[in-house]
């Protein structure tokens, strides 16, 4: 896998804790932290929408409480 299959988030800053992103051809999304770039997430986009959609909604907010 090349640099160049992955794209990195436009809200990821010049630094470190950047999020990439790729696409396989059989609907399978990729997801790695620049820290860890061998550790690899899976998901297909439609869980990666509903995620998406329930950080945007606040749903997840209690989750970064202590």
């Amino acid at each position: 896998m090349s640099a160049r299959d992955w794209r990195k988030s436009s809200y990821s800053s010049e630094g470190n804790a950047c999020l990439y992103i790729s696409a396989l051809g059989d609907a399978t999304i990729r997801l790695r932290e620049s820290d860890e770039p061998d550790t690899i997430l899976t998901t297909t986009p439609t869980t990666l929408s509903a995620l998406i959609r329930s950080a945007k909604a606040g749903r997840l907010d209690h989750l970064g409480t202590a």
